[in-house]
């Protein structure tokens, strides 16, 4: 009886110690490809090329001896490769696993991105800062090189554990469910997890994870393909936060999984944002605005998606759009709207790459330089860090005040933001705000420490007469309980205005003058 009763309180202390979503939703997230972040110390710097699609010597130590980086600018979690075991065997078509998604035996832990007490110390100086550790899962299938495998080797070993095989129809959704995902160079058997016996293997194996590593939350790969009734008990066993992909820019399938896990990656954010932003491009702001109001209309709760720009399975920012103001309005908007802001490791270095593999090379040529990106991030992760601790920003439902053919404004709690997608060179043109403050109310923009003059009918206006800057306006009140914008910090900007003024921006296709963006800490 006293066995039971104490498995019955281990379990209730585990339970108490897990992340949940709400306490996920003031997190913003670092993306990292383990293979890719950091090379252990006298490693060659110079041999990793993305198109070999091979290892290139990233682990869970090297990760956690270069954490400063990450938590220098301001994030609060990390989100690492899947963990379980892969494939090894000879080179595939498409190279080897380094990527951590070709799932051998989910059971077992990859030995190429370190040991079982590797991972252990990685979760435990996260934690000891203070920040989370949120783990990629992959449950809808494994990976094999023959559409007829050989299944004793993964952690469930019956045929009658996964659907035969079939190649996805994407016109019908039980084949999307069903089939198996790759092709016939590297199919991916797809588990039948109607199967009662592969949801309860499942179940233990994720609870087990979970504890054994001291996981905060789960992003949850391939989600739309799992029947979604499979999720709910899965994701109770896990005990944490899950963040479900759901590929495609259709709300109200994305919408449906908040009904199945607590969130899901935000794609439908993502396609607007790229259709109003990149440049070249369509420049459709009103399609932003039109997705955040029905974000708004048909997710229980907004608050809790993941916003993003740049991750594995998308291009990279800088190779879809060669202006940087581009990617520093598109950043405001994932860090300041609805949604925890998720940062794929090297957007803030500018990394290029438009497809898989480009879009997975290695962090460490940038030498992980205090670049103007990563001095944005900053900047926005420690205005937001501090709402989210000292306000009721982070529920605080975002709203559309204004959309123009050049930008859009926005409000969430007391904080006001406007965006544009003109880029660097100046323009005659300007983009308005009716906020909810009275006039002459005192505000200052985060970025220019200036303040800003509110008029009739609670009124604000950005001229974009020195080129296409964000601008986010903090109540001076706020902002000084911030420590954002005071004396001290204001001659540090002068110092880092004046060098930008002279820096060469890493632009790709033209040269724009960097005294254009001489505007941000």
């Amino acid at each position: 009886m006293l066995f039971l009763f104490s498995l019955i309180y281990l379990a209730a202390a585990r339970t108490a110690l897990a992340a949940t979503a709400d306490q996920w939703r003031g997190r913003s997230i670092y993306q990292i490809i383990t293979d890719r972040y950091a090379l252990p110390e006298g490693a060659d710097t110079t041999a990793c090329d993305p198109n070999k699609q091979t290892w290139c010597g990233g682990t869970w130590s090297t990760i956690q001896a270069n954490l400063d980086y990450i938590q220098d600018a301001g994030f609060t979690a990390i989100w690492i490769s899947p963990v379980s075991q892969n494939y090894e065997g000879p080179r595939t078509a498409y190279g080897d696993a380094y990527h951590g998604y070709w799932i051998a035996d989910a059971s077992q832990i990859n030995s190429h991105f370190g040991t079982s007490d590797d991972l252990k110390a990685l979760s435990a100086e996260l934690h000891r800062r203070n920040m989370y550790l949120m783990v990629d899962i992959v449950a809808n299938n494994v990976m094999s090189t023959s559409i007829t495998p050989d299944f004793s080797s993964y952690m469930f070993k019956e045929p009658s554990q996964y659907h035969p095989y079939c190649p996805v129809d994407w016109a019908n959704d039980t084949s999307i469910k069903n089939c198996w995902l790759g092709d016939t160079n590297v199919p991916l058997p797809d588990l039948n997890t109607q199967d009662p016996t592969v949801a309860a293997g499942y179940a233990t194996w994720i609870q087990n994870l979970v504890q054994e590593y001291n996981i905060d939350g789960l992003r949850i790969d391939a989600a739309k393909h799992v029947q979604p009734d499979f999720w709910t008990p899965f994701c109770a066993a896990a005990g944490v936060f899950c963040l479900g992909e759901v590929f495609g820019s259709d709300i109200g399938e994305a919408s449906s999984y908040q009904q199945v896990m607590d969130s899901v990656l935000n794609y439908p954010l993502y396609d607007a944002i790229v259709q109003g932003f990149t440049i070249p491009g369509p420049g459709n702001i009103t399609g932003v605005t039109t997705v955040l109001q029905q974000i708004q209309q048909s997710f229980k709760d907004p608050t809790l998606l993941g916003n993003f720009l740049e991750n594995q399975d998308n291009p990279r920012w800088h190779s879809i759009s060669v202006d940087p103001q581009s990617l520093y309005n598109a950043m405001v908007l994932t860090f300041m709207s609805d949604g925890i802001p998720i940062v794929y490791y090297g957007q803030e270095q500018y990394l290029t790459g438009a497809a898989d593999p480009l879009n997975r090379g290695p962090l460490w040529p940038s030498q992980y330089g205090k670049t103007d990106a990563y001095n944005l991030t900053a900047t926005l992760n420690q205005l937001r860090n501090y709402l989210v601790n000292n306000t009721d920003w982070a529920t605080s439902r975002t709203q559309v005040l204004e959309t123009a053919p050049d930008g859009i404004s926005i409000m969430k709690g007391n904080v006001v933001t406007i965006m544009t997608n003109i880029g660097s060179p100046a323009q005659n043109v300007s983009v308005s705000a009716y906020t909810p403050w009275p006039s002459s109310f005192s505000s200052t923009d985060i970025f220019t420490c200036q303040q800003w003059a509110v008029g009739s009918n609670g009124s604000v206006e950005v001229q974009y007469t020195k080129g296409g800057t964000p601008v986010i306006l903090v109540p001076d009140d706020l902002l000084k309980a911030a420590n954002i914008c005071q004396p001290v910090n204001v001659e540090a900007q002068a110092r880092v205005n004046g060098a930008l003024a002279n820096a060469k921006l890493p632009v790709v296709g033209i040269t724009l003058l960097a005294g254009l963006l001489a505007w941000f800490l």
